[in-house]
């Protein structure tokens, strides 16, 4: 089967809880990154604060490059009734749990606003907008459950996506290429206190909706707790951030890479720190990378199938064409060096490399040197400059810290490997 090598680029556009956060996280294709701090051998996922997570080549095994994915389990609040859901992208780049409305057989709670009308969100990312209603629901990870959460079904089963609702639609399995989405990222709620302000507030961004029937879904402000949540934050331990630890793998790709998703940071004698490095987030949700001595925006992002940085013009890095237009396709494989660094002073180095992706070998499916121009850069100025999506995640332990939440590194968010 030929890969899926569409930008995977899973990052919300709009995390902008506080009118502060990050209105413009990317997605992209990335390069292969040296050991660093807090990395080391992939430990069994035996314990109850850890989840298997693979990236593999994807449900229906439609070949999907550089997805890590996860199996969730929902139930109907406060019963065993529950559905298990394969293949959800895990994506540090947003919050909350989402699945296809085609994939449901369960009767879950709706959520609705404080008159009875059912609630619906429209949720931007890089790559497309997902549509879809509102359930109440259970989420079991591993051996850890987070009870009565709001998720989102991503579908038009229920309601039509409206007008008001654009970009690229995200509703079905063909447009988002996987079950769902496992967001754990480093915010409490997907959109937060703008979206709690009346509809018509200019720094609401209109994520959500109340719909009176099938075909009339209008924008509405939400309180915090109807709103999308993050489930790790809502666990009753083990509840201030997340680790993912995925084995090295060669230049050439592997097939498969097994991981963990671990719950918690410094709570349990499997999720301490180390010798990581810790990359405080600054207040628009970003660090910084120095890349050829110039400075840029950037964030990490596993739900991103590579890493997406400048421009061909300023890297000087052949783009490829064609239906590969979103990579990069050196003459030969170039090796390249930037450093990551955050408001906290703290700092690392990273070496990576990028192949030429239509070089691709069509034996594997994941890859640690795949890259791709930043969409937008540098036109838009509100774009970061670097995704370091999955090939970073590769080899290394990579901590993502909640906000609010109280690590042994001080409060969240930060991100640290």
């Amino acid at each position: 089967m030929s890969k899926f090598l569409a930008a995977a680029a899973l990052a919300l556009l709009c995390q902008c809880g506080d009118g502060t956060r990050a209105t413009f996280p990317l997605g992209g294709m990335g390069g292969g990154l040296g050991q660093s701090g807090g990395a080391g051998g992939i430990p069994a996922a035996t314990g109850p604060n850890t989840l298997e997570v693979t990236v593999d080549p994807g449900p229906q095994n439609i070949g999907y490059t550089n997805g890590l994915f996860a199996t969730v389990t929902l139930c109907v609040p406060g019963t065993t009734t529950c559905q298990t859901f394969d293949h959800l992208l895990v994506d540090t780049g947003s919050v909350g749990v989402r699945v296809l409305e085609s994939e449901l057989t369960l009767d879950l709670p709706v959520v609705a606003t404080t008159s009875g009308q059912p609630l619906a969100e429209c949720t931007p990312f890089v790559d497309g907008t997902a549509w879809g209603p509102l359930r109440m629901a259970d989420v079991v990870l591993g051996g850890e459950s987070a009870a009565n959460l709001p998720i989102q079904l991503i579908g038009e089963k229920t309601y039509a996506m409206p007008a008001s609702c654009t970009g690229s639609a995200i509703t079905d399995f063909k447009t988002l290429a996987a079950n769902g989405i496992l967001g754990v990222g480093v915010y409490l709620q997907d959109c937060g206190a703008a979206c709690v302000q009346p509809a018509t507030a200019r720094t609401n961004p209109g994520l959500y909706y109340a719909c009176a029937s099938a075909q009339s879904c209008t924008t509405i402000g939400v309180p915090l707790e109807q709103q999308v949540a993050h489930p790790v934050a809502a666990f009753p331990e083990d509840h201030n951030g997340t680790i993912i630890q995925l084995a090295s793998i060669a230049a050439s790709g592997a097939p498969s890479v097994p991981g963990v998703l671990t719950f918690g940071i410094g709570t349990q004698t499997n999720n301490g720190l180390g010798s990581a490095t810790v990359l405080a987030l600054d207040r628009t949700g970003f660090v910084s990378t120095t890349f050829n001595a110039v400075t840029y925006t950037s964030y990490l992002d596993s739900g991103s199938n590579g890493l997406f940085f400048l421009d061909a013009a300023t890297t000087k890095l052949k783009a490829c064409t064609g239906g590969l237009s979103s990579f990069y396709c050196p003459t030969s494989t170039t090796n390249l060096s930037a450093t990551l660094s955050s408001v906290n002073g703290a700092s690392a180095a990273i070496s990576f490399s990028v192949i030429n992706a239509s070089k691709l070998s069509n034996a594997a499916y994941a890859f640690s040197n795949l890259a791709g121009p930043m969409p937008g850069f540098p036109t838009d100025t509100s774009v970061p400059g670097f995704d370091w999506g999955l090939p970073f995640f590769f080899g290394r332990a990579v901590y993502t810290a909640i906000e609010a939440q109280s690590t042994p590194a001080g409060v969240g968010p930060y991100f640290a490997f």
